[in-house]
């Protein structure tokens, strides 16, 4: 006779969860880099250091809205 195991987490939910946290890692690393481009850097991207270092200071899991949607 086949057993289902009821109490075990659905693979896709931690595949999503895993994949939510990696987002968030990316925006605390982008974060980092942006704090350290020179103001060269940021006028061609055309932002000001102060709204650089502003982003920059954003704790990893204040990310922007699209990123976290989850599939």
């Amino acid at each position: 006779m086949t057993q289902i195991a009821a109490n075990r987490p659905c693979a896709s939910a931690s595949i999503r969860t895993g994949n939510w946290f990696q987002r968030m890692l990316a925006a605390a690393h982008q974060r980092r880099e942006l704090a350290r481009l020179d103001d060269r850097a940021l006028q061609d991207i055309g932002i000001t250091r102060s709204e650089a270092l502003t982003e920059a200071s954003r704790p990893f899991w204040d990310a922007p809205e699209t990123w976290r949607k989850r599939p």
